[in-house]
């Protein structure tokens, strides 16, 4: 029998909110013994958009895109620390695409049992970037969504 939330899929966004999800997601390994992979996505659709807007140049697409990736390595070296001092292992990843588009994708070859997202589904009101990627994997995701609001996941993470 498979166990309950056996793969968690943590969408990493840069965001304090995406940073608060993965610490409740490191709650869940420390409870359950949860796979947990955390997931940057390189949001090469948009840069893609802005280039054809003629708003990037060839030169800065490549470049906003390197610093892209590297600004997510971060992110998730930071993860990789945070569970690291709770004695927890993980997993990472990087890709590259539409935010939404990757994380449903990559939650389907992973058979996740959740995705987890930082924030409140109520910001989902208001029209940015993140908002509406997370709008996108709650409409699409053919797993349970899980919105961790801060301060829990700050709170577990301080007990385990």
């Amino acid at each position: 029998m498979k166990k309950i939330l056996e793969t968690v899929l943590v969408a990493i966004n840069g965001s304090d909110a995406s940073i608060v999800a993965f610490k409740y997601a490191l709650a869940l390994k420390k409870a359950l013994g949860s796979r947990i992979v955390a997931c940057y996505v390189v949001d090469t659709a948009t840069i893609r958009q802005l280039a054809l807007s003629r708003i990037f140049v060839p030169e800065e697409t490549e470049e906003y895109e390197r610093n892209l990736e590297s600004s997510g390595q971060r992110y998730l070296n930071f993860c990789s620390e945070l569970a690291h001092d709770k004695q927890l292992t993980i997993e990472t990843v990087i890709r590259k695409g539409s935010v939404s588009g990757e994380i449903v994708k990559y939650s389907i070859e992973l058979g996740a049992d959740v995705i987890i997202l930082g924030g409140n589904p109520a910001d989902a009101l208001y029209r940015d970037a993140i908002a509406d990627a997370n709008r996108e994997i709650l409409k699409n995701a053919r797993c349970p969504v899980l919105f961790v609001k801060p301060p829990l996941g700050d709170d577990l993470y301080k007990s385990i």
